[in-house]
This record gives C-alpha cells, structure tokens and sequence, in this order.
C-alpha cells in the first residue's frame, strides 16, 4: 500500500538523522567532506534538469514507405539532449588541461563516475595505444602486459587490474616518506622485459590517501619515455594543489603524464561524485567530438560537470587559490600543535600534504624501547579496527552508534 506523505516525510527524518553528517567539521573519516552551498545548488538544478550526458545532438535515419509513392525515402531527425552540459563540460576540462600544463587544443577528457573508473580509462587507454587492434578483435594477440604502482597505492588501481585481466601488477618499494623509488620501478621493468612480459602502465600517485606522499613525477616520467610506457599520474585527491601557485611544485612534471586522474569533490570541495580523467592527447581515446556517450563505458551520464562549473565562477582563481592555501595553513599549524603536545608523535613528520597521521602515546610506554612500543602500539592498532568492524555490524541496534 502506498505510504502518506506524513510517513514519508517520516522516512526522510530518519534518514537524515541516522545518517552521517558528513558536512560537519568534525567528521574526518574521507578526504572528501565538507559542504559547499553553490555546489549543493547546482545539483539541486542538476536534479530538475534531469539531463543525460551522453550526447550534444544525435541523428536517426529513419527508413519508411508512404503510401502514396511506394519508395522508401529517408528523413534525417536531429534532436539535442545535452547541449549546454557538454559543452560546459569541455570548457571545465580546458581549464583543468590548461592547469596541467598541457596543449588545450590537443587534450581530450571526460568526467567519469568516481576516481576508480578514471583510473580505468586510463588503464584501458593505454592499453589501446600500445595494442589498437585490441579495441577491434580483443586480447588474443596481446601479450601479458605489467603495470607498476607504489606499495602506498590506492586500492583502486588493484580494482582496476582485476577488472582488466591480462595484465600483471608490480608494487614498488617505497620511500621513507611512502613516495616510489624510481631506481626499484626501473629494475623492476627491466626485470619484466627479461622474464617475456611487456611495461605497459606506471601510476604515479600525487597525494597518497594515507600519508599524503607524493611520488616524484619527474624522475619517473624520465624512466616511462626511456622505456616507452605509459604514465598515469592519480592526482585525485592532490590535483587542487595546481590551483595554489604556491604548492603546485609538489606535481612538478605532471604534464609529462599521458593521462591523469583529477577528483575535484576531494580538495576542491565539490559534492560527490565529480571525477575526470584527462588525456594530454586527444587522439587516444578516439574523436567523438560531442557524442560523449561514445567514449564512456555508460553511455548515459550523470551530470557531474554543473556544480565544478558553478563553484567554480563563484570563488574564481584568487578563491580557489586562498582556500587551497588556508588548508595548507592549517595542516602546518595542526603539526606543529601535535609536536608541542606532550604524548603525541608524528607518524611521517613533517607530512607534506593535508594528511596528518599520529599516534597517542600513553604515559606507560612513552619511555619503553622504540621495537617494544612499535609492538604495541601495532597491537592497539588491530584491536582498534577489530573494534570498529563489531560496532559496524551492531549499528542500528545501539544509540551510540548513530552520528549526530
């Protein structure tokens, strides 16, 4: 039986009050939190527009008889289901080209839902430029391909692999920092070569979701072009940083990447989901002018371009810049508040990104030998996400699980 409006409106309160109020300054759990109005407007507009992102215009040949003159004739129909979208779309990803460093006029690109299926793209891309016949007859004539990461990678570059299953996946020993060591990557391709696999794909992370690392760009880009392999740079939760003329140095020589990985609802502080995968060339994927729905995996696409776009005009350059360097500010202030506090010690230090990683040490231990506290330590760590996973499975049956 259908519900009343007062039991939906019900429904509704419940809804949001069991939920997780992620716009609340306290809620830390994911790099993507905080709440923007303009950006919550515009997919308020999204939403009532109700538009597909598949194409600008299409054409139909309709084939039919008249009854009049027995022939078949043709009428060519054009309808427009996206026009103004696409379009916004396209001039959004000039700019985030244009930040990258690249040529704006050869790039190519698309918003894609979420930085896994970004990294897919990529991944898949890649792919198509070393094997095109592969887009036509599949993977029969491909060899077993490697694709190479950092050991600090995000789990979506494994999702990825999985899903593309030809491929071999290598993680590189890091640095003291988590950021890759380019001496390891290049003996590990080397090493590949010997054993008859073929380097395909390196994923450079700018901005690691832990520790914050970035991975060194430029070195690694000197190994991928020496042995002529693809690099992917995921700058998804990093990427803000090119719009801080003061702290893009730490993504010096992205624009030597093949492809890149830019999440906006992260650092930029759009609502989910709003990703795009970008392409320093616009011949890779392959030219679809305006017929998006060609080039994505979905066809139809959810508008995620309309809030970027708005947010954007609203805070401007000169604003984007000031809100990126206020929450570098405040991550060198908390650091330092952490190294004067008594009982606290830095995991990384100093971090070098928004990703502030401690520990609470307690009185009892503080004085222990570094291996006996690390075991400890270590120990409170795995109780803890023990912890955490029966509170999961308890929630909604106990007042202190709900977040207020």
């Amino acid at each position: 039986m259908p519900e009343n409006l007062q039991s939906l409106l019900k429904n509704c309160e419940d809804v949001l009050r069991l939920g997780v109020r992620t716009g609340h300054p306290r809620f830390f759990n994911q790099i993507s939190c905080g709440l923007d109005i303009v950006s919550m407007a515009a997919e308020w507009l999204t939403a009532t527009a109700n538009t597909n992102m598949y194409v600008y215009y299409r054409r139909f040949i309709i084939k039919f008889q008249t009854l009049i003159f027995m022939k078949i004739q043709q009428v060519l129909l054009k309808y427009f289901l996206s026009p103004v979208f696409i379009l916004m779309e396209k001039e959004v990803m000039r700019k985030m080209w244009e930040m990258i460093g690249w040529d704006v006029d050869k790039a190519d690109g698309i918003f894609a839902p979420g930085g896994a299926i970004a990294n897919l793209y990529a991944l898949n891309t890649a792919r198509h430029n070393m094997f095109p016949r592969s887009k036509y007859v599949g993977v029969k004539d491909v060899p077993t391909l490697c694709a190479f990461t950092s050991e600090d990678f995000c789990c979506s570059i494994y999702i990825c692999i999985f899903i593309v299953k030809e491929y071999q996946q290598y993680f590189i020993y890091l640095f003291q920092k988590s950021k890759m060591i380019p001496e390891a990557l290049e003996q590990k391709i080397i090493e590949c070569k010997k054993d008859g696999l073929t380097p395909l794909f390196v994923c450079c992370t700018a901005g690691t979701t832990v520790y914050g690392a970035w991975d060194p760009i430029e070195r690694i880009a000197d190994i991928c072009e020496r042995h002529k392999i693809w690099l992917h740079v995921d700058a998804a939760w990093g990427g803000g940083l090119l719009l801080s003329p003061e702290h893009r140095y730490r993504l010096a020589g992205i624009e030597r990447a093949n492809s890149v990985t830019w999440n906006p609802h992260k650092l930029m502080g759009a609502l989910l989901q709003c990703s795009a995968c970008l392409f320093r060339q616009d011949d890779k994927p392959y030219d679809v002018s305006y017929d998006t729905g060609d080039k994505a995996i979905q066809c139809g696409r959810h508008n995620d371009v309309f809030k970027l776009w708005l947010m954007w005009k609203s805070k401007g350059m000169e604003g984007y810049r000031q809100q990126i360097n206020r929450l570098m500010d405040l991550s060198a202030y908390f650091t330092l508040r952490i190294r004067e506090t008594e009982g606290y010690e830095l995991v990384v230090d100093p971090p070098e990104f928004l990703n502030i990683c401690f520990w609470y040490i307690p009185s009892r231990i503080r004085d222990l030998d570094p291996a006996e506290k690390k075991a400890r330590l270590e120990k409170v760590e795995l109780n803890g996400k023990t912890n955490v996973m029966r509170l999961t499975r308890e929630c909604g049956r106990d007042k202190y699980n709900t977040r207020r």
